[in-house]
Formats: structure tokens, C-alpha cells, sequence
């Protein structure tokens, strides 16, 4: 079950759930708490390779520090982007990230395929922003771009991901490329 405001306040004020920076008051909704974005993007590079190789890692993007000032996101332009908060959860409560309606009419998608954050993790989590729009849209860093809803487990994970041997992206503070070549 997902869990409620006063739910998540508590877990909040134990310490169980930590979200930092954290401005409680504007973040925390009804189920979930609103997440902003930070000014660190990455875009893909223009090439004229034939296609991406999953299995040979090789830089394919340009990361911009925005320093806090305005993105903007091109029609069907695809970036990675990363929330200003750093997350972490227990070994009993996993998450789901999500898009924003208000972005979302606006043609912007704040995350498309990998929405579910492991019991264990910490770190910032890293969003994959499409413009399906046929506008530009600028985005600015501290808008709040997604929500985190949180579901509490029957019992903890055997095997949480903060101690997963292969965690690919434990404890992330930067936005980075694909490690699926690390896969085995």
C-alpha cells in the first residue's frame, strides 16, 4: 500500500526515511512528497555513429551545470537530469517516482521507464526528462519536477541494495550515464 502524508511525516521525523534538503511543508502532499530538480543535466552529443553499443560503455552525452539557472528542453529531446534531493530508505520501505500533471500538459515527462527506487538506497535519483511537446519548454532547477510515493514492504529486503554487491548507482550525487555494460 502506498503510504499516506502522516505516514511518510513520521518515518520523516524517525529518521527511517531521510530526504535532504527537505522543505517539508511545501513538499509533502496527500501520498507523496514532491521532489525539485537540480541544475545538473545531461544531453546527448550529436554523432554519426550508426547506434549506441549497451555492452561497450563509451560517453555519449555532455553534462551542463546550469548553476541554477534555466534548461531548456527542445521538441522529442531526451536528457537526464537529477533532483537536488538525496534519498535514502530502509531495508523495508521501497519507492515509485513519478511525473507531475502540471509538467506533463506542458508536454514534459520527468521520468519514463525506471521509476522504482530499491529498499536500501540512498542517493539522488536521476530522472529521464523527454519534451514530447512541439514547443521548447524551459525548466528551471528548484521547480519541483516529480513526487516520490512510498510502500512499506511485508518484510525487509533479504538483501537490500545498499549492500548488493553489483549496486550499480548506490549512493549517486551526480547525473551519469548508463552502467548496463556492468551487468552480467
Amino acid at each position: 500500500m502506498i503510504l499516506p502524508d502522516h505516514e511518510i511525516r513520521k518515518l520523516l521525523g524517525e529518521g527511517k526515511i531521510r530526504i535532504e534538503p527537505l522543505e517539508l511543508d511545501k513538499q509533502l502532499q496527500p501520498a507523496w512528497v514532491d521532489l525539485r530538480l537540480g541544475s545538473e543535466f545531461s544531453r546527448f552529443k550529436y554523432t554519426e555513429e550508426p547506434f549506441i553499443d549497451s555492452r561497450q560503455p563509451k560517453e555519449h552525452t555532455k553534462t551542463y551545470d546550469t548553476r541554477g539557472k534555466r534548461f531548456v528542453l527542445h521538441p522529442r529531446e531526451f536528457v537526464l537530469g537529477i533532483t537536488m534531493e538525496r534519498v535514502t530508505l530502509p531495508g523495508d520501505i521501497a519507492a515509485y517516482i513519478d511525473g507531475r500533471s502540471s509538467l506533463g500538459r506542458l508536454g514534459i515527462t520527468a521520468h519514463i521507464t525506471s521509476g522504482w527506487v530499491d529498499p536500501g538506497f540512498s542517493g539522488r535519483l536521476v530522472l529521464e526528462i523527454s519534451n514530447m511537446g512541439k514547443m521548447p519548454v524551459i525548466v528551471y532547477p528548484g521547480m519541483r519536477m516529480c513526487k516520490i510515493l512510498f510502500f512499506n514492504l511485508n518484510s525487509p529486503a533479504e538483501v537490500p541494495y545498499n549492500r548488493k554487491k553489483d549496486a550499480k548507482y548506490a549512493n549517486q550525487e551526480t547525473v551519469g550515464q548508463s552502467k548496463i555494460h556492468e551487468d552480467k
